[in-house]
């Protein structure tokens, strides 16, 4: 029987070998880079760091025949990070206090640090210049003095960045929006209201 005829040997281009061990070097260190981010999470276990309204008290509340409303209010909002190994660092805050559409007061803040496991209290003191008001925002002042209850809203943002060990440094976004619903006899609130991150 006849035995076949080869050609001769063809020997692999170096290139190709070349750039086989690159994509597997590369595909060694995807493999073992995943494997340290999710053992980091797994050990550091991160929270997204919050922002809450932990109290408010209305102090006064004036709505005039002259159409003019006065407001007066104390608010505390919590900074929050319940991160057992990493501080947090809050900037760019800024909340708006506002009365049916009316705003009332721009709540800023110096950007800060909050330590692992620890919390901060912002003091908010409101008084308002007099507000004059529309015929039907004025409308709704009387129907809330009627009522025994004003509502107030609270929206804004602020962001927030700590590092994650050797995972680097992680950036949010916290929205606050939040409604103050007080009593018009002094009565301290505790609402439970606290951020969404994004």
């Amino acid at each position: 029987m006849p035995k076949p005829v080869l050609g001769p040997e063809r020997r692999t281009n170096p290139l190709i070998w070349c750039a086989a061990i690159i994509c597997t070097l590369l595909t060694v260190a995807v493999i073992i880079t995943g494997m340290v981010v999710f053992i980091g999470y797994m050990v550091i276990r991160p929270k997204v760091p919050q922002m809450s309204v932990v109290s408010a008290h209305l102090d006064k509340f004036s709505y005039d025949m002259a159409s003019v409303l006065v407001v007066k209010v104390s608010i505390v909002i919590k900074a929050e990070n319940d991160n057992s190994k990493a501080h947090a660092n809050f900037y760019e805050t800024s909340y708006t206090l506002s009365f049916h559409g009316v705003k009332i007061a721009y709540l800023n803040a110096d950007p800060f640090d909050v330590p692992s496991n620890k919390s901060i209290d912002l003091y908010y003191p409101v008084e308002s210049s007099p507000i004059p008001l529309k015929p039907e925002e004025g409308e709704v002042a009387e129907l809330f003095l009627r009522r025994g209850q004003v509502v107030f809203d609270i929206r804004g943002n602020t962001r927030t960045r700590w590092r994650v060990g050797i995972l680097g440094s992680v950036k949010f976004w916290l929205h606050l929006n939040c409604q103050l619903k007080f009593p018009l006899n002094g009565t301290t609130i505790y609402p439970k209201c606290s951020t969404k991150s994004r």
